[in-house]
């Protein structure tokens, strides 16, 4: 079965986020990176399982925990950015989970209402 779109960019966004965890660890900046690692990484992992969900159910669970990871993303991100804590600009990381957070909503809308 060829990937799909949410595989392909969730894949793609916890590699930009594991740069950017490199980038903050460098920076001396460990505790709000591990968690962004956490987070970050988690979304396409739980894609990933549901990819391979047992029913229907198993497939929308797996998606809300992912569309929830990619929100706590974002509210770790926007964080980091306005806090000036670091001299760092995330407008691309933020571009692309909320471009993850659509898709996401739209997928367990979707399986929600065809339950």
């Amino acid at each position: 079965m060829p990937e799909s779109i949410i595989q392909k960019k969730s894949f793609e966004f916890a590699l930009e986020i594991i740069r950017l965890y490199q980038e903050l660890q460098d920076r001396r900046e460990y505790v709000l990176s591990k968690q962004l690692l956490r987070s970050g990484t988690s979304i396409g992992a739980n894609v990933e399982e549901a990819s391979a969900g047992q029913s229907r159910r198993d497939f929308l669970a797996k998606m809300s925990i992912a569309s929830k990871e990619a929100r706590e993303t974002k509210y770790l991100l926007k964080l980091l950015q306005k806090s000036n804590l670091l001299d760092i600009d995330l407008t691309n990381e933020l571009k692309q989970v909320n471009e993850l957070i659509n898709i996401l909503t739209s997928i367990v809308k979707t399986t929600s209402e065809n339950l």
